[in-house]
């Protein structure tokens, strides 16, 4: 897959319509500066995005891929696949938001608990402290597990996972 090819396909299908990068990224609801990376070919356009342009440019996908035009309409199949790839991507987002969300929130519970009870005087106590100490060490962690899970070193540590899994070959789900 060419990028730059494709770049300048969307650029040429842009140009035909008669619309500037601003009209585009307000159609798209992204940036002026995403729908230049995308022209240039530094960058390309989400899946879920690619069928929208497909759409709107009336082109099939596979054009926009191959970076030019051909005959014939895409199949509807091959369209309901992409819809439904798609759609897993978002729900896989979706979930990895969730988690991101449950270790943020335990996180903040944590760090609540310590700065409630560190105020009290069952701090005065050396086994709380010790406790305390533990739950400030557990928020830490939560906080650092919310933040792997949200980069892209998360993504790319489940991916090293999953391989090392399938050469095993036991993938959980």
């Amino acid at each position: 897959m060419n990028q730059e090819k494709i770049g300048k396909f969307l650029k040429e299908l842009r140009k035909q319509k008669g619309l500037t990068q601003e009209q585009i990224a307000e159609k798209f609801n992204v940036s002026n500066r995403t729908i230049s990376r995308w022209e240039n070919g530094h960058n390309m356009p989400d899946l879920d995005i690619l069928i929208e342009i497909s759409d709107y440019y009336e082109v099939d996908l596979r054009e926009i891929l191959n970076g030019e035009r051909k005959s014939g309409n895409m199949d509807k199949e091959m369209k309901e696949t992409v819809l439904q790839a798609a759609d897993y991507t978002n729900t896989e987002a979706e979930r990895y938001n969730k988690r991101v969300r449950i270790c943020n929130g335990i996180a903040f519970l944590l760090v609540l608990a310590y700065t409630i009870i560190k105020d009290t005087s069952l701090y005065d106590n050396p086994t709380v402290m010790i406790g305390l100490d533990i739950v400030q060490g557990f928020a830490v962690g939560m906080l650092l597990v919310g933040l792997l899970y949200s980069s892209r070193y998360g993504a790319r540590i489940r991916a090293f996972k999953h391989r090392l899994i399938k050469r095993r070959g036991e993938l959980p789900r």
